[in-house]
């Protein structure tokens, strides 16, 4: 199952990691780290992105939750994606796991995104009439040497250039495995929900990316505490509301797939609050950044076969 493996995984690293006796954490932002102390990774791909971007690479010490969902079509997939693009601020505003960067409380529960928005091509993508406009974009961004390859495109989700996948790239890194599966199934589930859709011809009104910006600023700035926009009605709603809208929509794809128990989870994050609140009331607790650091690394560790 996916949880055995995120486990299994986990709990190599640890195992690794504590051999070094180092201990590993999942988190959006390191509390206290500063970029300007990191090692980069050697090799060809990391080099030349320094070579390009320069001191935004070397400051780009942030993590995330990239969700890969199949679709095996991808003018199918292209379609799903102008859909999806509009549930990305929702979906950020429960993974949210980013509150302070260098020693510091920034103020936003998601601070990653703004340091991943210096790179150019991230953000939520215009919307793609068809596969072949898109594929003209990416060809024309290959010819000017914008790029020389679509991996550098990395949008808050994107159409894998690989695997025959959706990338939904927009979460932070989640602390605790439950809250790594519950965002992953709600992703699948909106996923597949809009494929299905589509197939049946029914599809949405398509917002412009501008007005999408605006709820992914909020969902940045407040994560599940604030309001979204819901664009339909024009008028400002709880975040919390329109999330439980979002499972009633989804709720015929959970029964099918099988994540009812992820979907009860997401319920929690919703009562008790995402990783960043955690992060923050600890701090409020105790003014202390390295139990941050502390709680961070207890909560990757919850259900390990390695103890922190």
């Amino acid at each position: 199952s996916a949880r055995d493996h995120v486990v299994d995984l986990r709990s190599k690293l640890a195992t690794l990691a504590g051999e070094r006796g180092l201990k590993i954490a999942s988190v959006g932002t390191h509390p206290l780290s500063h970029w300007r102390d990191q090692l980069i990774t050697e090799g060809e791909r990391y080099a030349q992105i320094l070579k390009d971007m320069q001191s935004l690479a070397r400051a780009n010490l942030i993590f995330g939750l990239h969700v890969h969902v199949g679709i095996p079509n991808r003018d199918t997939a292209i379609h799903v994606m102008n859909q999806a693009r509009y549930f990305l601020p929702h979906i950020y505003a429960l993974s949210v796991n980013s509150p302070f960067w260098v020693g510091q409380d920034t103020g936003l529960k998601g601070y990653r995104l703004k340091v991943f928005e210096r790179f150019p091509r991230t953000g939520i993508p215009d919307a793609f009439e068809s596969l072949s406009e898109y594929e003209d974009y990416c060809k024309l961004l290959v010819k000017t040497g914008c790029i020389d390859n679509p991996k550098k495109i990395w949008w808050d989700i994107r159409l894998h250039p690989v695997f025959d996948t959706l990338e939904v790239r927009v979460c932070d890194a989640q602390s605790r495995v439950d809250d790594t599966l519950a965002i992953a199934a709600l992703i699948q589930a909106i996923i597949s929900k809009l494929f299905k859709l589509f197939r049946r011809n029914t599809t949405f009104r398509l917002y412009r990316r501008r007005l999408l910006d605006e709820n992914r600023w909020r969902a940045t700035r407040y994560g599940i505490d604030g309001k979204l926009i819901d664009f339909g009605h024009e008028t400002e709603v709880d975040t919390r509301s329109l999330l439980n809208e979002l499972l009633e929509f989804v709720a015929t794809e959970v029964n099918e797939l099988g994540s009812q128990r992820e979907m009860a989870h997401i319920e929690r994050i919703m009562r008790e609050g995402t990783g960043a609140d955690r992060q923050l009331a600890t701090f409020a607790r105790t003014n202390d950044m390295k139990a941050v650091v502390d709680q961070i690394v207890a909560e990757t560790y919850e259900g390990l076969a390695v103890s922190a």
